[in-house]
């Protein structure tokens, strides 16, 4: 601590030295050998007083919280602050004392140029001596350096560049840059030539391998590459050369304190998903949860835990957390306790099936928004126990809206799937028909709904969620393999679970502004569908392994209820944009609530007493593109039995898919 002090007085000490000198120095410089006829009194108190204000000035704005070693941009910008503000009082003070008639006019404006000359040049030499030694001391240590080749041409490529060539700790040496556009082709970033734009990736690397530098080490993505949709074939190419893939973090991930920008790492899975990331307005959702108690039930889960998250971000009055899982729970409570101890927090052991708990909860805890993620969700458990599916997935929503209602709540956000789109399974089945509950109740009178908003977000597949198909792969990866996939042309639509939650925040706040009136839903844009054989052979290569030939991937067969794709939107619910980018709307059929009230009491009792043949036939009574092969759909629209037809998919699917149509496994009672 004594060193730095020392040091920063000797930089204030020459600055001030710096300050003293330029006056005299800025007046022989306009008048030349006249200086001599000027009165040695008036320079020696002008200089003397500027002196006084610069000392001042270079302390309040900081100049010496900077490091001359990293002399940037901003510690310039500081000095010409200081610079300015102290000879502006210069100017001030002549001119009050002597009205100015002695100094020339132009004497202080080229003081400014010359003081800002003397301050940033000496921190500019020191900077420029310090690399220069940086790098003799690693020409000396024999220090080789892993030849890079970055993609991305931004803020991001810059900084490393700088650090790689600054510091003597790095093992990268960058040898070249491709960019995403043709803007910086031909030019060059702290000497780093911009060779070629990514369309001519194969044959920049090409170029390079014949040159001393030879192919590079590593293909590292940064800034928008990141976020670009040819990522996978970028993971392709480097493999074929034998390059390491990896990454940047984007300058903007500082915020949540993830990493150092400059710190390369792999590049994940959730990388290739070639999306670019969605605009979204934090202030809204702050302003929204700020102050306001807010319940989460499934708070455990993937989804739910991810909600407590980025909710407790936001400064909530309180935060409930309700799951029927004992240690997850646990592990989210212990997690906000550590993140968040000043935060309000209860955690409540309790089943959304338990109506009598629900009620109780709300009536303890009085929650404002309530985020319902509690699901059942693997299709094929589901399909195996439907009267399960349907006692947690479709009458726990049903409890959960209703205790919403008696408590006032003020918004209600139900988290569903795109399995509910022409559902070819219990699962999706039962989430259709808690959607159908939530917007019977928000097409309801306000006299007779209460103040309660009922918002229905439907996204697809998130990656790492608890029984999806990334985690299985890993675990597949660390025994060896075979990777497992259930059909060659099967493809599904992901997004990281960040950013859906992200993006259910979003809808939330557009939801309680009544965007959602008549029994609208909220679907999010998960871009793309992937084909999960594609996402098998990139998780191998990601491992560093030869798929085919050190790991195997095995297509099994189609499970119970599975469907080769899945659908955002049904035929008759065209998408319409909303004003936050990544979020549509959809409008699908709704069905009466007293019509609705009543299917479930029966729904309850024959889940209640396991009778599965009445369950599969009400459920194919009331959500009629649900066919149970034991039971024949006795839709009870009548104007709507056209819809029991399997619809083909309402977004474009690339041609590979390995279908003309989809498909369902036998369901099992």
């Amino acid at each position: 601590m004594s060193r730095i002090i020392q040091r920063s007085h000797i930089a204030f000490g020459h600055d001030i030295v710096m300050a003293a000198l330029s006056f005299p120095l800025a007046l022989y410089l306009r008048v030349g050998d006249g200086v001599q006829f000027y009165a040695f009194d008036n320079i020696l108190f002008s200089a003397g007083v500027f002196t006084v204000l610069a000392a001042a000035s270079f302390w309040f704005f900081g100049l010496y919280r900077g490091i001359w070693r990293y002399a940037s941009l901003n510690d310039l910008t500081r000095i010409a602050k200081a610079v300015s503000v102290a000879v502006a009082a210069l100017f001030v003070i002549l001119f009050l004392t002597t009205r100015l008639d002695w100094i020339p006019r132009s004497a202080p404006i080229i003081q400014w140029f010359l003081l800002m000359a003397l301050l940033g040049g000496s921190r500019l030499a020191y900077r420029i001596s310090k690399d220069k030694s940086t790098a003799r001391a690693l020409v000396r240590q024999g220090t080789r350096r892993l030849s890079v080749l970055l993609i991305g041409a931004g803020d991001e490529a810059e900084a490393f560049i700088r650090e790689t060539q600054r510091s003597a700790d790095t093992p990268f040496k960058v040898i070249g840059i491709v960019a995403l556009t043709t803007s910086r082709v031909g030019r060059n970033m702290h000497n780093i030539d911009v060779l070629a734009t990514v369309d001519e990736l194969e044959e920049t690397i090409r170029k390079l391998e014949k040159t001393r530098h030879g192919v590079p080490s590593r293909l590292v993505l940064t800034g928008d590459a990141l976020r670009h949709p040819d990522n996978a074939k970028w993971l392709e190419i480097a493999d074929r050369y034998g390059m390491t893939f990896a990454r940047l973090p984007k300058l903007g991930d500082l915020r949540e304190g993830l990493a150092d920008p400059l710190q390369i790492r792999p590049v994940a899975i959730e990388d290739l998903l070639g999306r670019p990331q969605a605009r979204l307005d934090r202030d809204k959702v702050r302003k929204m949860i700020a102050g306001k108690r807010v319940l989460v039930t499934g708070a455990g889960g993937s989804i739910g835990s991810e909600l407590v998250r980025q909710i407790a971000s936001y400064d909530p009055a309180s935060l409930t957390l309700v799951d029927a899982g004992e240690y997850n729970l646990y592990a989210i409570d212990m997690e906000m306790a550590e993140k968040y101890p000043e935060l309000a927090r209860d955690s409540v052991l309790g089943d959304v099936r338990d109506r009598t708990r629900i009620n109780q909860v709300f009536d303890r805890f009085k929650p404002e928004i309530v985020f319902h993620a509690a699901a059942y969700k693997h299709v094929p458990l589901v399909e195996h126990n439907p009267n399960e599916g349907i006692l947690t997935n479709t009458l726990g929503t049903r409890n959960v809206a209703e205790a919403c209602r008696a408590a006032h709540v003020a918004t209600m956000v139900l988290i569903s799937t795109d399995k509910a789109v022409n559902p070819a399974n219990v699962m999706g089945a039962s989430k259709r028909l808690a959607e159908c509950y939530c917007q019977a109740l928000e097409t309801l009178p306000v006299d007779q709904r209460g103040v309660t908003r009922f918002v229905t977000v439907r996204f697809g597949n998130v990656l790492g969620s608890t029984g999806s198909v990334v985690p299985l792969f890993k675990r597949q990866l660390e025994a060896g393999g075979p990777l497992t996939v259930t059909h060659e042309g099967i493809t599904r639509y992901f997004m990281t679970i960040a950013e859906a939650v992200e993006l259910v925040l979003q809808s939330a706040e557009l939801g309680r502004r009544g965007v959602t009136e008549g029994g609208k839903i909220f679907v999010l844009d998960m871009g793309r569908p992937v084909k999960i054989v594609d996402l098998a052979r990139q998780m191998i290569l990601l491992s560093g392994l030869q798929p085919g030939k050190d790991v195997e991937i095995k297509v099994t067969g189609l499970r119970p209820g599975e469907k080769l794709y899945e659908e955002l939107f049904h035929d008759s619910e065209p998408p319409a944009p909303t004003e936050t980018d990544g979020v549509m709307l959809a409008a699908p059929r709704v069905v009466d609530y007293d019509l609705i009230k009543q299917v479930f009491d029966a729904l309850e009792t024959s889940a209640t007493s396991r009778d599965t043949a009445t369950t599969l036939d009400l459920i194919s009574r009331l959500v009629p593109e649900f066919q149970s092969p034991e039971i024949g759909a006795k839709s009870i629209f009548a104007d709507n039995t056209a819809n029991a037809d399997h619809a083909k998919p309402a977004l474009d699917h690339s041609a590979d898919d390995g279908s003309a149509s989809n498909q369902k496994a036998g369901t099992s009672a």
